[in-house]
């Protein structure tokens, strides 16, 4: 099963009002909301319809929270489409068309993220895997922008999650990327073709081929190999992020 199909699956009835009504209103059209009406209450959409909204919408706002959608971003959102949600096209569609309209409106992530919570409050296991999304969603483009993290740190107040989540998931999706600049000694606003100069640089310098052939000592050798290591492994997670 989906991501999403799980999410869905606990969701209670729902009339869906406010600022995601109206998101969802101006994306779908009139013809959808002739032919809902003559079934039902025109406020009362599907599940999937308001939880999409609401997620995307939620994605769209945190994206544009430094100004610009970066590519890295967009690559992100198609990553959760594809892989956490398997979405098939029709749905695609209906959340790309939502979080474009939402990243570019004048409602702020609070109003959308409330109604996502009053969607999802029955399952609170599900707004921590929306949240931790959330986290993974801004570290994107490899930097957390003072904006990005005040919506962070907003949200599990919102969500009615433990007070740690937002430490914890900093620590996580944060702090181990700074560690990886650091090891490399580089900053987050080189290129990764001046990044993967450095790391070569640096990869030659601590071989223990290298230093075992210069004489020292097996002491510094040891502790090269160790430096050698962290500095392989520091390389490979930015490699991830930068692809």
């Amino acid at each position: 099963m989906s991501l999403f199909g799980g999410i869905v699956g606990g969701f209670v009835g729902f009339t869906l009002l406010g600022p995601i009504g109206a998101l969802v209103g101006s994306v779908v059209g009139s013809r959808m909301s002739e032919n809902r009406t003559r079934r039902r209450n025109p406020n009362n959409f599907d599940h999937q319809v308001a939880f999409f909204a609401a997620l995307f919408a939620c994605f769209a706002k945190i994206s544009k929270a430094d100004g610009v959608v970066s590519k890295e971003e967009v690559s992100k959102i198609e990553e959760f489409i594809s892989t956490k949600f398997n979405l098939d096209k029709e749905q695609r569609n209906f959340a790309i068309n939502i979080f474009q309209k939402a990243k570019d409106d004048n409602v702020s992530f609070e109003a959308y993220a409330e109604q996502l919570y009053s969607l999802l409050k029955q399952s609170p296991n599900s707004l921590l895997i929306f949240y931790e999304l959330l986290f993974e969603l801004a570290m994107a483009d490899g930097e957390l922008h003072p904006a990005e993290e005040k919506i962070l740190k907003k949200a599990p107040n919102i969500f009615k999650l433990p007070l740690d989540t937002f430490k914890d998931l900093y620590e996580k999706y944060v702090s181990n990327i700074t560690d990886h600049y650091q090891v490399l000694g580089v900053n987050k606003g080189m290129s990764f073709s001046e990044i993967r100069k450095v790391y070569l640089k640096k990869r030659k310098e601590f071989h223990p081929d290298m230093l075992t052939s210069k004489g020292l000592p097996e002491e510094l050798i040891e502790k090269a190999k160790t430096k050698f290591i962290e500095i392989q492994e520091a390389y490979e997670e930015l490699e991830k992020k930068h692809k």
